[in-house]
């Protein structure tokens, strides 16, 4: 019945080590937690089960459920998730109101995580409610840009928005942080030619993807940054790229599923990490490895080749 906590960890990366040593000390301050370590890539069914695709991510059990998750290195917010779940069972008067301001900053994060968004039942392809899917398809046949956050993955989110934003119902729409309304507001605006005003249009994909590609003269698309790889592969290009000393630009794909997955069609290459030159594709880790073995690589990340 206790709480569990589970570090998905991979030894290559130092960030790692660095979040296993703050849970030792979380160990020690919290006897009755259990804390666990799995190695993220030796159990891949595991991490694919529960949506790991970067480490350190943390996830939070109790009485078998999954109950919270923490994805990086972040050892404070580490800190209050497992001193908020470990004390939930016996919630005083005073902490409750420290966890609804903590729930207020959190949603308005979450309002303002994107120029549009969208709270829903279910997700863009697969709405879980009529009401969700008629805003959806309105949204999509205006060509307005926006994310979404589905409100059965989080119940605290689902109740708290209601209160925060004086709105009973699913969905709820906001631009720039405000609340629009739900699916017969929109409705209205749409029917008064106003939506469009409203709501910011979305950029063509393959528009956005050729403006990333060509953002810097040596472009590569990764799973984390220059600073901190998030999977061995990308972790082996960094090094092999640092020490050409060619200055380059990264694109976290974690970061935007739309590149993610837009991008492996887009170049007919399915995998990460991708390599571009002057906007055209070099290709992954073993094609950078091998042109590095025969002298190519440099003269090509110069433009030369």
């Amino acid at each position: 019945r206790s709480l569990v906590v589970v570090h998905f960890w991979a030894p290559w990366a130092p960030q790692c080590a660095q979040m296993n040593e703050v849970m030792a000390a979380l160990a020690k301050e919290h006897m009755q937690v259990t804390f666990v370590k799995l190695e993220a890539e030796a159990v891949p069914e595991v991490s694919e089960k529960y949506g790991i695709s970067s480490v350190p991510t943390f996830l939070f059990f109790k009485n078998s459920q999954k109950v919270d998750r923490l994805d990086g290195a972040h050892a404070p917010e580490l800190t209050k998730k497992v001193q908020r779940h470990a004390s939930s069972s016996s919630v005083s008067a005073g902490s409750n109101d420290s966890a609804k301001e903590d729930l207020n900053v959190r949603l308005k994060k979450l309002i303002n995580a994107a120029p549009c968004m969208l709270f829903m039942k279910g997700s863009p392809k697969e709405p879980r409610c009529g009401f969700s899917k008629q805003m959806v398809e309105i949204l999509n046949k205006h060509g307005i840009s926006f994310s979404s956050f589905d409100i059965f993955s989080d119940e605290e989110v689902r109740q708290g928005l209601k209160t925060y934003s004086n709105w009973p119902t699913y969905p709820q729409l906001y631009v720039a942080g405000e609340l629009i309304g739900g699916l017969d507001i929109v409705k209205e605006l749409e029917a008064s030619g106003e939506l469009d005003a409203v709501c910011p249009k979305a950029q063509k994909l393959e528009d956005r993807l050729k403006t990333l590609i060509n953002k810097a003269p040596v472009m590569l698309f990764m799973k984390g940054s220059k600073q901190m790889a998030k999977c061995g592969f990308s972790k082996q290009i960094i090094e092999i790229m640092n020490s050409t000393g060619v200055d380059y630009e990264t694109f976290d794909i974690l970061e935007d599923e739309e590149v993610r997955q837009g991008l492996k069609t887009y170049s007919n290459w399915p995998t990460y990490p991708q390599l571009y030159v002057k906007g055209e594709l070099v290709g992954g880790l073993d094609i950078v490895k091998e042109l590095r073995e025969s002298g190519e690589l440099l003269p090509i990340l110069k433009g030369e080749n």
